[in-house]
């Protein structure tokens, strides 16, 4: 049970200056203490600490605020240290308030066993009588903290284990195939190696937190005992035999009242004193070895030797045959040891990923959200670009050949809170390349797109009427999957971007522009392989795509202020290349309607032999027009040409 004690809620009045109004502040303090806290386990004196965290109503986050000192030694702490909000900390009626109660095992290394968590709202402690709360634990697991040297200690751990554990099993096999040779110096020499290699691993192990962490998963999963440990025998016992069953395993996690946190400390040890029979036995057996040597000499000397000696002589087989017990027994102590440790050790770095559990579901969540959008715009302009163009043989043959070229045209600035936007919007474009798309004849009068698929792999069925599916080639109407290659080109033009670009950073506008133009060559590349070599030199005649690249990439390289050159050829090379153009800013107003009607006038001079003098006009007669409203009627922040 935990209990709150002597919550106040201290006012504060004060008037700085004559003619200024009276202002209030609000301090919201508290205090803890808790009575008859259970022990993880039986007969632990515990040290107790409490962690406060704050979930704001707007916000609904958890947030870890602070913590109260430890109390030793007792089931019942008074914490001395209350804690404080200051005035200017935002604290509210449906401010929520969780309180969750630790056992820390060690302070040096801060490690903590999960004890139980209560939680309430700040306006039930005013409303309650005197201000005083009486919760009662909740036992539901949650994680346990590990500091980020515990976690990269773990990380160590287990990749020493994997690293030496094959091979000290190598180097066991060695010794016994040196044993079954009978050599001496072979035998000396992969005892040496095995010897370095298994001190490596118990030296591994030394740290207390395998020892920490094993007691934390048997409390978090209580129920069940673990097998014995095997004991190694000394070099002059008699071993196991070989047709002995091997020692079974349960699955289960010893509930921590029948858990002894000295078990890790025996079964560590075994390794050692299993290695040091083996030693014994090598020793013992060279020993003997050598032994019978001069007494064979010597009865060579005399010519005779003794028939009873001769028939008592050792067979080579009988130093496999010692060494294979021990051997055996070694690598389960080994065994042991890694299991145990892989168990606990993982168990540690799976409180991290506990802990950081609800930020990744939001994450997720926002990746979707902003993916759900991208994809929308996507599954529009492939309808609007397949529909006016069914009568160009040459696209469609792309299309199904190469994939649809999809370029996204950003003019975000890299400050304040266009960095999230644009870093969003630069993993939602990403994220598109998840998506193919497959034409399909309309049955009915239904012609809206149908999405199937998950995260991994999404795809587009865009339906047509029968007789403008006859118009498509026979590898589309037979289901082949259309791919999009989708790229983001990013330069911030606003007065924000001015600032990103004297006081802030503008690397990530920099990363984007470089990567997505290594996605446009690569897509350029696939172009003029797959497709026909006639199709090839018409289209190169027509257009100069490999100079525009250049051109493209000297321009990103510059790292010019506001260079909007990036912007013309990134659209230019995309149109060339048949594919469709999307612009984008913050809400689909100011800049992108300055954008997108800029680039309107300059396909009309281009392509349409607009005059060079009537240019300006016609720029100023679209921007006349409510061409802010016509891209806020649609209430989305893409607007696709």
């Amino acid at each position: 049970m935990l209990n709150f004690l002597r919550k106040n809620i201290f006012l504060d009045f004060s008037s700085p200056n004559l003619g200024e109004v009276t202002y209030e502040r609000r301090k919201y303090s508290s205090k803890y203490a808790c009575k008859d806290l259970v022990a993880p386990v039986r007969d632990r004196k515990l040290n107790t600490l409490v962690q406060i965290s704050v979930i704001h109503p707007a916000e609904q986050s958890l947030t870890r605020y602070s913590s109260t000192e430890i109390v030793e030694g007792t089931r019942d702490p008074l914490f001395l240290t209350g804690v404080t909000f200051p005035s200017e900390y935002p604290i509210y009626e449906e401010t929520k308030i969780k309180l969750t109660v630790y056992d820390v095992k060690d302070k040096s290394h801060d490690t903590r066993s999960f004890l139980g968590y209560a939680s309430f709202k700040v306006g039930e402690l005013l409303k309650s009588k005197e201000q005083l709360l009486v919760l009662s634990l909740s036992t539901g697991y949650q994680f346990i903290y590990y500091s980020p040297e515990n976690t990269a200690k773990a990380k160590e751990v287990l990749s020493n284990i994997n690293q030496l554990q094959p091979l000290i099993a190598t180097h066991a096999d060695l010794l016994l195939n040196s044993a079954s040779q009978h050599s001496p110096d072979s035998l000396k020499n992969s005892l040496k190696m095995l010897s370095e290699k298994t001190e490596l691993f118990v030296h591994a192990f030394k740290d207390q937190l395998v020892r920490s962490a094993l007691l934390a998963l048997y409390t978090a999963r209580p129920g069940g005992i673990l097998k014995k440990t095997p004991s190694p025998k000394s070099g002059t016992e008699e071993s196991r035999p070989q047709d002995q069953p091997a020692m079974k395993r349960q699955d289960s996690i010893p509930h921590h009242s029948d858990y002894d946190e000295e078990e890790w400390d025996r079964v560590w040890a075994n390794v050692g004193k299993s290695l040091n029979c083996v030693i014994a036995m090598v020793d013992k057996l060279i020993e003997k070895d050598g032994g019978r040597e001069e007494s064979s000499s010597s009865r060579d000397a005399e010519k005779d030797p003794p028939l009873a000696d001769s028939t008592t002589s050792h067979p080579k087989e009988d130093w496999y045959e010692q060494l294979y017990p021990l051997i055996l027994t070694l690598k389960d102590c080994m065994g042991e040891v890694v299991n145990r440790a892989k168990q606990s050790l993982t168990f540690v770095l799976l409180q991290e990923l506990a802990y950081s559990l609800p930020q990744c579901l939001m994450l997720t969540l926002r990746r979707d959200i902003v993916f759900s959008q991208a994809l929308a715009g996507l599954v529009c302009g492939f309808i609007i670009k397949l529909y006016t163009s069914l009568h160009d043989p040459g696209f469609l043959q792309q299309l199904h050949m190469v994939g649809l070229i999809v370029q996204y045209e950003g003019l975000l600035s890299t400050y304040s809170d266009e960095i999230g936007m644009l870093e969003d919007m630069a993993v939602g474009i990403s994220d598109l390349k998840k998506v193919a798309f497959k034409i399909t004849e309309a049955k009915s009068s239904d012609v809206l797109p149908v999405i199937t698929g998950r995260r991994e792999h999404y795809v587009v069925e865009v339906k047509l009427p029968t007789r403008l599916f006859e118009l498509l080639p026979l590898q589309i109407k037979e289901g082949q999957l259309l791919h999009v290659y989708p790229i983001l080109f990013n330069v911030g033009i606003n007065e924000q971007q001015t600032l990103a670009e004297r006081f802030g950073d503008v690397s990530l506008q920099e990363s984007i522009n470089q990567e997505n133009f290594e996605l446009l060559k690569e897509y350029y590349t696939i172009f003029m392989e797959k497709m026909p070599p006639e199709y090839i030199s018409h289209f190169q005649e027509q257009n100069d795509l490999k100079g525009l690249l250049e051109n493209l990439h000297q321009n990103i390289q510059a790292k010019k202020r506001k260079n909007v050159e990036i912007m013309w050829q990134a659209a230019t090379i995309c149109r060339k290349l048949n594919g469709i153009r999307f612009t984008c800013c913050k809400s689909a107003k100011d800049r992108t309607s300055m954008s997108v009607t800029l680039e309107q006038c300059s396909i009309l001079r281009d392509e349409h032999q607009l005059h060079k003098d009537f240019f300006i006009r016609a720029l100023d007669c679209m921007r006349r027009g409510d061409i802010d409203a016509c891209l806020c009627s649609f209430r989305v922040c893409v607007f696709f040409h």
